[in-house]
């Protein structure tokens, strides 16, 4: 007895698909959930064409942006230092402000953590955690970057 994917392989050859309705066209999945209350569906529609989407998942958004931001004030710190490092004029000071710029980044990161930690006992399944942000993996990920 052949099994399904024969058939269907088969029927492709024959070319029994080919004249489909609606063959070329998009596919529209995300028109109706088979879950939602029908009476619901209207009110969802609305809020998510108006932009509103779940609470967890606007703030990993806010967690994204925030974390780039931090990303970006070290890169430029850590720009800064190397092109700073071997000049004649480089002080202790300077190697301090680098200092002082892992220092700060290393506190957002712990406050997003945090964040992070909060958002991934509101998620409805595991699969929408996160992983927390690891200090060490992003300093050398930044600076990393940069020596090339």
């Amino acid at each position: 007895m052949p099994n399904i994917e024969e058939l269907l392989r088969q029927a492709m050859a024959d070319g029994k698909f080919d004249n489909l309705p609606g063959k070329g066209k998009p596919l529209h999945l995300d028109d109706s959930n088979p879950y939602t209350n029908p009476e619901w569906e209207l009110a969802y529609r609305m809020l998510k064409d108006a932009g509103y989407s779940l609470p967890w998942i606007e703030s990993q958004r806010e967690i994204d942006t925030d974390l780039e931001s931090a990303r970006r004030e070290l890169r430029l710190a850590y720009d800064h230092y190397q092109a700073i490092m071997f000049e004649p004029s480089f002080t202790p000071t300077d190697a301090s402000d680098w200092e002082r710029s892992q220092l700060a980044f290393k506190e957002k990161l712990e406050a997003l953590n945090k964040r992070i930690r909060t958002i991934n006992l509101q998620v409805p399944n595991a699969r929408f955690q996160r992983p927390v942000l690891s200090f060490d993996l992003e300093l050398q990920r930044i600076t990393s970057d940069r020596k090339s």
